[in-house]
């Protein structure tokens, strides 16, 4: 698989693409002045302390106050009494605690933030700090040495486990990443010392200033990109800002000086992202429906906590059986799912209502389908199953604002419903406005301002005598189109005598009733 990063930095954002064999696999953007939070460390103060949710509100210095479980919390044992002596014993005593025994209002901490603050929500935090490198997660406040489950040779796990628990500093726990495969000792420490670093600065910074505080920013996008895309798998890694294109060299030559030759500079005034053909298909991750090369098609329904993946045959109509062909169309699904997750950056519940099918074994090839392909994944997924609704039930883990929330905002005039009134509802609307307009004054003509599409079906109802506002006896009614008016809007105006203002609204209405 031929895998391509291509980069679009300007002064104002910075666009980072991962392309997959020509496809694109995924997409980060970052605004100037709207970069992202995930891993920064704060210094914080306790504003209010929740004991019936077992979380507290920190202030940061955001706009709006962090969240912060008691799960995510950091407790010193030794500042605390325990029955028993036994490990389990004191961790089990430990989640049983209540979170006023934990923090106090006006307590200074220090905390990094997990998920990034957006809608209503503030940014989640945590105690437990972590440092991410390029082959390595230094974790100052736990003793605990992980492997990345995507490394599965066995003998290379065991290798790298006893190796990190011998070079990691005392006290201090480790996570290796999958780019650490293969690695030595001699590149293992060197990081390693790199990270420890960076901690006593943040300790030093932590130490000196008050709260509320940012004490460590996290690395900008394309340097994120260096630290967690770049490797031996991407063919080419193409940027188009001449100044970030020499960082960056400058970055992989003492990082990964292997993988030099792969920085190319895009030496062009056209767009980059329009050469790759990536433009349009940013467009496309943005619709609600999703065609897939068989002619079947994805609805894909997203809401804050919760996204809907309706799956359907469309225009695949198979070859011979019935169960075959859904099998197909459903695995086919699968597939595009995995990749339309990753492409959105959706995270949270997802629900994924495949074609019915009446096979368990066929049900559990589309769950293993599904699965196979989120291995491509690096964020962390889980599938649950098959629902006895015959749902498929899964979560993705939720980091980053999704891609949608990025770059589009909510319908001023739907407010995210997605549907407006009908043309016909709308005549029936204007016509209980009119009357209550007609109620509250005595004038004997009326101008009544509304959508194009509105007052196109009241002239149609018109010439089919079948008047909206034909009840009125007396009265006249100028019915005007308004090309600037959303669906919804409506303006009645009694029209006095026979002044210049009457005359230009009659002159500019489109039907007489």
């Amino acid at each position: 698989m031929k895998k391509e990063i291509i980069a679009d930095v300007n002064p104002h954002e910075a666009r980072v693409a991962l392309l997959e064999d020509g496809e694109l696999a995924e997409i980060h953007v970052e605004m100037r002045g709207c970069e992202r939070l995930v891993g920064n460390i704060y210094k914080g103060r306790v504003c209010n302390i929740l004991p019936g949710m077992q979380a507290a509100f920190v202030d940061v210095g955001l706009d709006k106050n962090a969240f912060l479980y008691a799960g995510d919390i950091l407790v010193d044992k030794s500042d605390f009494e325990f029955e028993g002596e036994k490990p389990e014993d004191i961790d089990k005593q430990l989640k049983q605690m209540n979170i006023r025994d934990m923090l106090k209002q006006g307590q200074e901490i220090m905390v990094q933030v997990l998920k990034q603050q957006g809608g209503t929500k503030g940014a989640r935090v945590t105690t437990h700090i972590t440092l991410p490198g390029r082959m390595m997660v230094l974790m100052p406040t736990v003793d605990h040495v992980g492997v990345s489950r995507k490394i599965v040779n066995e003998a290379e796990r065991e290798r790298l486990k006893d190796l990190f628990s011998q070079i990691k500093p005392e006290g201090m726990g480790v996570i290796v990443r999958t780019a650490a495969e293969g690695g030595t000792r001699e590149e293992f420490e060197s990081e390693m010392q790199f990270l420890a670093r960076l901690w006593g600065k943040i300790q030093s910074k932590a130490d000196f200033f008050s709260a509320p505080r940012l004490i460590h920013s996290e690395e900008t996008l394309l340097f994120r990109t260096v630290r967690d895309l770049f490797n031996n798998d991407i063919d080419q890694f193409v940027i188009k800002d001449k100044d970030y294109y020499e960082k960056v060299l400058a970055v992989v030559e003492i990082t990964t000086p292997a993988l030099l030759d792969k920085v190319k500079y895009f030496d062009s005034e056209e767009n980059i992202f329009d050469v790759y053909g990536i433009e349009n298909k940013i467009e496309k991750a943005m619709q609600r429906k999703v065609w897939m090369n068989n002619g079947s098609y994805l609805v894909i329904d997203e809401t804050e906590a919760l996204t809907v993946i309706d799956v359907n045959t469309g225009k695949y109509i198979g070859e011979n059986d019935f169960q075959e062909t859904i099998l197909t169309a459903n695995i086919e699904a699968a597939k595009e799912i995995a990749r339309q997750l990753r492409l959105r950056d959706i995270g949270g519940i997802v629900v994924i209502d495949f074609i019915d099918m009446e096979s368990e074994e066929n049900k559990q090839k589309v769950v293993e389908a599904l699965e196979e392909a989120l291995k491509q994944d690096r964020t962390k997924t889980n599938v649950l199953g098959i629902t006895e609704l015959g749902l498929v039930e899964m979560t993705r883990k939720k980091v980053r604002r999704k891609l949608s929330a990025l770059l589009q905002t909510t319908c001023p005039h739907c407010t995210g419903k997605g549907k407006v009134y009908s043309d016909a509802a709308m005549a029936m609307r204007v016509r209980r406005e009119v009357n209550r307009v007609v109620l509250h004054n005595d004038a004997a003509s009326y101008l009544v301002e509304v959508a194009p599409s509105v007052a196109k079906y009241i002239i149609e109802k018109n010439n089919q005598n079948l008047a909206i506002l034909a009840d009125y006896e007396g009265l006249s009614f100028y019915i005007s189109e308004n090309k600037f008016f959303h669906t919804h809007e409506i303006k009645v105006t009694p029209l006095g005598g026979q002044g210049k203002a009457k005359e230009k609204a009659i002159k500019e209405a489109m039907v007489f009733c």
